[in-house]
């Protein structure tokens, strides 16, 4: 099992510790996840998130290779920007959902989920073949700090040499923090507003404690869960997975269907024409909490999908899921139930995200 430069710190700090995409990372630290929660909605907070894995995409095809090798349009991207997107199969199905940013005209980097790093490495060195460009993979050598809640900016802001309120959702820029070189980044994955400060792995320590020494809190991967989950956003193996495609979770507007042939691009066309089988959908539970893998039930208790996941929402103080239903149960307001191990709890299809922030817009990085 690997470990993240910050580790040792982790366990320095009480943290409670287990296995994430073959990383061992923190859950929560003292004073629990529900506390971390609130302390991102409400100030800033700051996630060790150096599990996950970078790739660099070079050369005068890179451009074109991607947009191949996506559902999105990295070509469209000016230098500085970056966008979201999944990467599919053949069959439509989902590889992984990932960022890509245009790091210069020929030069693009990679940012997929720590699970799927190896499947994705060579998924890509697959998909390259004879295309003259160049892969790196850069996951061991880069840390990733990333800093949310609508105290970021004002926590960050002084311990960088540029002026962050230029740098607009999904644009990013290279400069000191801490004096310590990195590219920093404004997306996130908590639906807040926020920072994803990427720098060489053994700097990472430097601007961690900087950051602490400002005041803010460390949080956990299990109010990142709850964070995400409040925002609609997917988590790879729950909302996306080989079997769950893109339409299927809702993140049709992350693919460019006029940009020309791309994986997976004739398996969506004939799913789109002939309409999904399922569709994503979020309800509100009562009487329980709805786990992934629970049968969503009809009035009249055959099983029409599945949750995805499901957790009691801090801020809202309620059961909260998503899951994946037949699409005629997919209108809001429509009653569905949760089998929850031998009986039966109310559910009711309700509009998502469950939780947007004032003046949100599009910094919630994969809400479809």
């Amino acid at each position: 099992m690997r470990e993240t430069p910050l580790s040792d710190w982790h366990r320095q700090h009480g943290a409670k510790m287990m296995e994430f995409g073959g990383f061992l990372m923190p859950v929560e630290y003292p004073g629990g996840i529900l506390e971390e929660h609130r302390t991102v909605r409400e100030h800033v907070g700051m996630f060790d998130v150096s599990h996950m894995g970078e790739f660099l995409v070079e050369g005068g095809e890179a451009a074109g290779f991607l947009d191949r090798l996506v559902t999105n349009q990295p070509s469209a991207l000016a230098v500085g920007q970056a966008l979201y997107t999944p990467m599919c199969y053949p069959d439509g199905g989902t590889v992984d959902d990932l960022l890509i940013y245009r790091l210069a005209p020929e030069r693009f980097m990679l940012v997929v989920n720590a699970g799927n790093l190896d499947k994705d490495w060579q998924w890509i060195n697959q998909a390259a073949g004879a295309e003259r460009v160049s892969l790196k993979n850069k996951s061991g050598e880069t840390g990733l700090i990333a800093l949310q809640g609508p105290e970021a900016s004002a926590v960050l802001s002084p311990l960088v040499d540029q002026d962050l309120d230029h740098v607009a959702s999904y644009r990013f820029l290279r400069g000191q923090v801490a004096g310590v070189d990195a590219l920093i980044s404004r997306t996130g994955y908590t639906g807040e507003d926020g920072f994803e400060v990427y720098l060489p792995w053994d700097d990472i320590i430097t601007v961690w404690e900087a950051l602490y020494q400002r005041g803010v809190r460390p949080i956990g991967l299990g109010a990142r869960d709850t964070l995400r989950l409040e925002a609609r956003l997917p988590l790879y193996e729950h909302e996306l997975t080989a079997d769950i495609t893109p339409l299927e979770a809702g993140l049709g507007v992350f693919i460019k269907w006029d940009k020309g042939d791309f994986a997976g691009r004739e398996a969506l066309v004939r799913q789109k024409q002939e309409g999904v089988r399922r569709r994503l959908v979020g309800l509100q539970v009562e009487g329980g909490i709805a786990r992934s893998g629970y049968p969503v039930l009809n009035s009249q208790g055959a099983a029409v999908g599945v949750v995805t996941s499901g957790t009691k929402s801090p801020t809202l103080g309620s059961a909260i899921a998503l899951a994946l239903v037949d699409p005629e149960y997919r209108p809001v307001g429509t009653e569905l139930g949760v089998q929850v191990r031998n009986r039966t709890i109310p559910a009711r299809v309700v509009k998502t995200p469950f939780y947007r922030r004032a003046q949100a817009g599009a910094n919630q990085k994969k809400e479809g």
